[in-house]
């Protein structure tokens, strides 16, 4: 079955929830789990990126890595307490599928779980843009939590 899940997240209520059946599903079937938050670089969010001050962006940097860091311990613990090995991963990329299927191949990952939809919310017809894109792009196994 499996033996190593990639439990890509954002933070949002519906891929916190993914997190845990993925913790869930690993405890079933003796996989480790590795979390995974990626970060997407100030500069890809601002029209102008001359107007960040330096300190501004130290400031950001600080606050995502704390939040970040934060957020992997909670899921450590979650998991650790269901007794799952898991690792936490955070990274920084302009572009998170393919972050996440970066990951997901660099690590050995035989599945991914994700929520469908992430903090951008999405239209009931439709997945959301990055889950979408992992799913065309990547040729390990997804499993998309709803």
């Amino acid at each position: 079955m499996y033996t190593h899940i990639l439990l890509p997240t954002d933070g949002s209520q519906l891929s916190k929830r993914a997190v845990v059946h993925g913790i869930a599903l690993a405890k079933t079937v003796s996989a480790i789990v590795t979390v995974l938050v990626v970060v997407t670089p100030i500069r890809t969010l601002v029209v102008d990126p001359d107007l960040i001050k330096a300190g501004a962006l130290d400031q950001y940097k600080k606050l995502i890595a704390d939040q970040t860091e934060k957020y992997l311990n909670t899921v450590r613990e979650a998991a650790v307490a269901a007794g799952v090995q898991c690792n936490g991963i955070s990274v920084e990329h302009v572009h998170p599928y393919q972050a996440i299927i970066e990951i997901g191949t660099k690590n050995g990952c035989d599945l991914i779980i994700m929520a469908s939809h992430g903090l951008s919310g999405v239209s009931p017809v439709m997945l959301g843009s990055e889950t979408l894109k992992v799913l065309t792009q990547t040729t390990i196994p997804v499993l998309v939590f709803r």
